[in-house]
């Protein structure tokens, strides 16, 4: 389970602006405020070159009405098959745009700013925002723009096939006096130039029991069927009594495939769930379950007497988020230093009921900024903080101040114990820090948040 933290940095005069938008599964750090979303299957493809019909408007004291033109355009990625949690850098180069030079006068080199967007589809939707440098060739009055590129990020947040697609794009000049040429997508989506396919994150805990039935009388056979287990592995197959495991145990074979079938003989009147893991010990990265199972007690009730039942049923680890977006302080070019502010809370909230604590990890990609520039992963630090409610039966751990990184760090976690869980509030300080000649205009990274 990710979390999506966006950080954002737009220019102002003399100086820089930092800001971050915080959301439910990872912290990306965009030129206009980028969100990364989710994906799905399909082979990765070679880009395409494609053409597109363009609705673009030209500065209004050019006196002319809007183009209806064709745009061609290809789309690249320095992944082609990237992993969950991977940053890919997507390059949109338009070959041939739609608009030109809407006056007269000759414009010099290096005048023109491009930025635009980049359509996902398929299973992670969304879009990119794509910038590129301030350069071009001369270009003559009335003269056809012309090609350039924009580059920008985003996060895989899940396995699966990503479609990209030629979006909206602005030319923007500044010579004599600033204008802009928005050009926008006439039927979006545009045709798709790319596909590329993400796998899963590796180390990932992905086994899982089902049971049969949810209930039975004393003696009667559970059916426990696993997936994703290590393939041949030995599995124990047990009962719980809350945290506690029963005299109902025993032990079966995976499959070459990690698959199992057990029929376990519940006895334990006490059993309230069944877990399943690999070797002899509970191992949390190696079991699963608690799987909610309940012993209907047969004991026939005393003359006159009524037998009262109830149960308490396992539930999930889950984490959500207060808010999308943090302000971070102004940083001055030439001066540089730390821009810092604080995380959005996150609250997670253990309603497993078993014996395994949980951890809550980031890490961050490089933050990039115009033509190509970057602020490194490694200059993004901070200083976690967790609290815990009262009446949990954990006590959270905030993790250690410093460097956050492209290698991650801990934000809060709690230890494994005979019984689990809770709610608890997890958050941090950040800081960036900026050198001091860093070229001005906004940064964009990511920072994911995982909880295991």
């Amino acid at each position: 389970m990710a979390s999506l933290l966006s950080l954002r940095a737009r220019p102002a005069p003399r100086r820089h602006r930092w800001t971050a938008a915080l959301g439910v599964t990872a912290l990306a750090l965009a030129g206009n405020g980028l969100l990364a979303a989710p994906a799905a299957y399909a082979d990765a493809t070679a880009s395409q070159a494609v053409d597109f019909p363009t609705h673009c408007v030209p500065p209004p004291i050019a006196g002319i009405p809007p183009i209806d033109g064709t745009t061609s355009a290809e789309i690249t990625v320095d992944k082609a098959a990237p992993k969950v949690g991977d940053t890919v850098t997507v390059t949109y180069t338009v070959t041939k745009p739609a608009a030109g030079n809407p006056v007269d006068l000759a414009l010099p080199a290096d005048i023109m700013t491009p930025t635009g967007k980049v359509a996902l589809g398929g299973a992670q939707t969304g879009s990119v925002t794509v910038t590129g440098p301030k350069k071009n060739p001369p270009v003559p009055g009335k003269g056809t723009f012309p090609p350039f590129s924009m580059t920008g990020t985003f996060t895989v947040t899940a396995p699966g096939s990503i479609t990209l697609s030629p979006g909206d794009y602005n030319i923007h000049t500044s010579y004599i006096m600033e204008l802009d040429t928005p050009c926008t997508v006439t039927n979006p989506p545009a045709p798709v130039s790319q596909t590329i396919i993400a796998s899963p994150q590796p180390g990932a805990n992905e086994r899982a029991i089902q049971l049969g039935t949810a209930s039975g009388k004393p003696g009667e056979r559970a059916t426990v069927t696993g997936t994703k287990f290590t393939p041949l592995a030995d599995v124990t197959v047990v009962g719980r009594a809350g945290a506690a495991e029963t005299a109902d145990k025993m032990t079966v074979k995976a499959s070459s495939t990690g698959t199992f079938t057990a029929q376990l003989t519940v006895n334990d009147k006490a059993t309230t769930g069944i877990v399943a893991y690999e070797g002899t010990a509970w191992n949390a990265d190696k079991g699963a379950g608690p799987a909610a199972y309940t012993v209907i007690d047969d004991t026939p009730a005393p003359p006159n007497g009524q037998k009262l039942n109830a149960a308490v049923a396992a539930g999930t680890l889950s984490m959500t988020q207060a808010g999308d977006t943090v302000q971070l302080t102004s940083v001055d070019f030439g001066k540089g230093g730390a821009a810092t502010g604080d995380l959005h809370g996150v609250t997670v909230k253990d309603f497993r009921g078993g014996p395994a604590g949980w951890s809550l990890t980031g890490k961050v990609t490089d933050f990039t900024g115009p033509g190509g520039a970057k602020i490194g992963a490694g200059k993004l630090s901070w200083t976690p903080s967790c609290t815990t409610k009262a009446g949990s039966p954990s006590t959270c751990a905030a993790g250690s101040a410093g460097v956050v990184g492209s290698a991650g760090a801990t934000l809060a976690s709690t230890p494994n114990g005979a019984l689990t869980g809770g709610e608890f509030t997890a958050g941090a300080k950040v800081s960036l820090d900026v050198p001091a000649f860093t070229a001005p205009g906004a940064y964009a990274g990511v920072l994911t948040l995982t909880l295991t």
